[in-house]
């Protein structure tokens, strides 16, 4: 299987915030934003794994800045790491200024997804080769948070964290 870059999984999804989908002080409703966002994510897992993928995680979601009603929203969403059959995949969030055009960053969020074949069973998926810095960095980053998982979860042992200890060397 030959390794792919994050860019081979973009994923950019725009979109209006319409009123149904607002609270009441005219904000969007985070789990629609949530929604949103497992959206573009798992386009990008399948894109990367060109299988069926499933949602196994949501690891990390930043809710930074409120989207008002009638904002176009940007997100962007990218495989940042794949593993054996699981793949990270990062998120950015975006609002364009009504007046100035200009994209400010709202929201990131981190999911995991898993490949699957057509019984549900966990299948291989491509390696993952980072370009650009931001790239490198989430690449990095990540090995680092599934470790830290997995710790958690009582599947690893702290000393078996490699990437972990290496923070506190």
């Amino acid at each position: 299987m030959e390794a792919k870059t994050p860019e081979s999984s973009k994923t950019i999804l725009t979109d209006l915030v319409l009123p149904s989908e607002t609270n009441p002080i005219n904000n969007l409703f985070g789990g629609e934003l949530l929604a949103r966002m497992d959206r573009a994510a798992s386009i990008s897992a399948r894109r990367h794994s060109r299988r069926i993928v499933v949602t196994a995680s949501v690891n990390n979601v930043s809710f930074n800045r409120s989207i008002p009603l009638g904002s176009v929203v940007t997100i962007e969403a990218k495989v940042s790491r794949a593993f054996k059959s699981s793949m990270e995949v990062y998120i950015d969030v975006w609002i364009e200024d009504r007046e100035s055009g200009e994209c400010i960053k709202a929201n990131e969020a981190i999911y995991t997804f898993v490949a699957v074949d057509e019984t549900g069973r966990p299948v291989s998926v491509p390696k993952l080769t980072p370009e650009t810095d931001l790239e490198k960095e989430r690449y990095d980053a990540a090995l680092r948070r599934k470790q830290l998982s997995l710790v958690v979860a009582g599947k690893m042992k702290p000393q078996d964290a490699t990437e972990l200890k290496a923070l506190f060397d």
